[in-house]
């Protein structure tokens, strides 16, 4: 089926139908099962990234560090950092599926193509892609969440909401990425994303207390998205629950709408226009 046929299907359908066909789990499950067949091994070393980061800073360096002050509380500097590792490997599990692969998909191996010469419209497509980015997300934040817990890093109950924090922190991500992705045109400028990862990895408070920075600093790293999931994941494992959570929640619903969007719109164009 050639182009003009897809936009000539595209062109039949009515309203919400032209948008989604309420099908985004086959699309899900599709990838799922290429993931687990060919990729399982690269899947889960991203697991171990940041408990190795964890026992060598956390537990090494932190024996040295003692204790960082959080919310008026002294904690460990293993149960500071513990927290802001967690929402790191939720990113990087939605980062990397939502980019890299779906970069890949676009480009090469034109499987949307053949998916929106389907019944599937190109939500159906988002939301399955951005479900399987989720899912790796959230299967790292769990094994994480578990070495937390063995490690006693978890100082209070309101960590049991942790792990659906990290799951809204990787929905933000993956929206984010897989829009930012079908712009991309070329492997240099898929490097531009480990390019802005990497300093906000590192200087969104995940390693220092946000104080250490001077002022104008702080402000440029409180506009990170990686700052908002650190210090939600960060109150909820150390008990230090306050209003301004609701203000990291709102930061991601609005990462999630607009990734969605442009997402969508942008597959429209590509290949249903």
């Amino acid at each position: 089926m050639t182009t003009v046929d897809h936009a000539a299907q595209y062109r039949t359908r009515r309203g919400v139908g032209a948008l989604y066909a309420g099908n985004a789990r086959s699309v899900m499950y599709r990838g799922w099962r290429a993931t687990r067949s060919t990729n399982w091994l690269v899947m889960l070393s991203g697991l171990f990234e940041p408990i190795f980061y964890l026992l060598s800073l956390g537990i090494g360096l932190g024996a040295l560090v003692g204790t960082v002050t959080v919310d008026g509380r002294e904690v460990p500097y293993a149960a500071f950092i513990a927290p802001a590792l967690l929402a790191v490997a939720a990113m990087n599990g939605a980062i990397y599926d939502s980019t890299w692969n779906v970069f890949f998909k676009i480009r090469f191996a034109k499987l949307y193509e053949g998916m929106l010469a389907t019944s599937l419209g190109p939500l159906d497509v988002a939301l399955g892609e951005i479900s399987l980015a989720l899912l790796r997300g959230g299967l790292y934040a769990a094994g994480f969440m578990v070495v937390m817990q063995v490690l006693g890093l978890a100082l209070s109950w309101w960590a049991l909401l942790a792990i659906p924090a990290v799951l809204l922190i990787a929905f933000g991500f993956a929206s984010v990425g897989m829009a930012v992705t079908s712009y991309l045109k070329s492997f240099q400028e898929m490097d531009w994303i480990n390019f802005v990862m990497l300093p906000m990895f590192l200087f969104s408070a995940t390693f220092y207390p946000l104080s250490v920075y001077p002022e104008p600093i702080q402000w440029v790293i409180q506009a990170l998205p990686l700052w908002h999931g650190v210090e939600l994941v960060r109150g909820l494992t150390t008990g230090a629950v306050g209003p301004a959570m609701l203000i990291h929640v709102g930061y991601y619903v609005v990462m999630i709408a607009l990734g969605m969007f442009f997402t969508t719109k942008r597959l429209r164009a590509l290949f249903l226009a």
